[in-house]
């Protein structure tokens, strides 16, 4: 199962991505695993040597016993990644307007595997002016094709 956060794609310019692991609770695993979890509005966040993944919304599994201290579908859920390439994203983010993003969420193996992007927010002019040309697109492909000769 992949659960792509399509928000991310629209509001980010994606300059680099990573592939790195999540750390799940038992019933978060089946959850997942039915593409219980959405990504919109959530975001990555450094703190000291280690990475996170914040306001991910992970769906209470409907068959699991539900936990002592009740449970929480937006915790903060840590991520996994080599050393070095959080420090290598520390000192990129650091450097520049640059912000890390989830784009996707899927299984890999029996493991689970979230992609997260090195990206750069858009402007309001930039979305627009996507949106327009993919119009634009569309609309000469339709032409095209109205066009063209039919075998019979």
């Amino acid at each position: 199962m992949k659960v792509v956060n399509r928000r991310a794609l629209h509001d980010y310019q994606v300059l680099e991505t990573f592939q790195t692991g999540i750390v799940l609770i038992g019933p978060e695993v089946k959850s997942v695993r039915g593409g219980k979890i959405s990504l919109e509005g959530s975001f990555v966040k450094i703190i000291g040597s280690e990475i996170y993944l914040l306001n991910a919304q992970i769906f209470p599994y409907p068959y699991a016993r539900p936990p002592a201290g009740g449970y929480d579908p937006k915790r903060t859920r840590k991520l996994l990644m080599h050393k070095r390439e959080i420090i290598s994203l520390k000192t990129k983010l650091s450097s520049a307007e640059l912000t890390l993003v989830p784009l996707e969420c899927y299984n890999s193996e029996g493991l689970f595997k979230l992609t997260i992007a090195l990206a750069r927010g858009k402007k309001e002019y930039q979305k627009r002016e996507k949106l327009r040309r993919r119009a634009i697109d569309r609309e000469t492909e339709r032409e095209l094709k109205s066009h063209l000769p039919t075998k019979d």
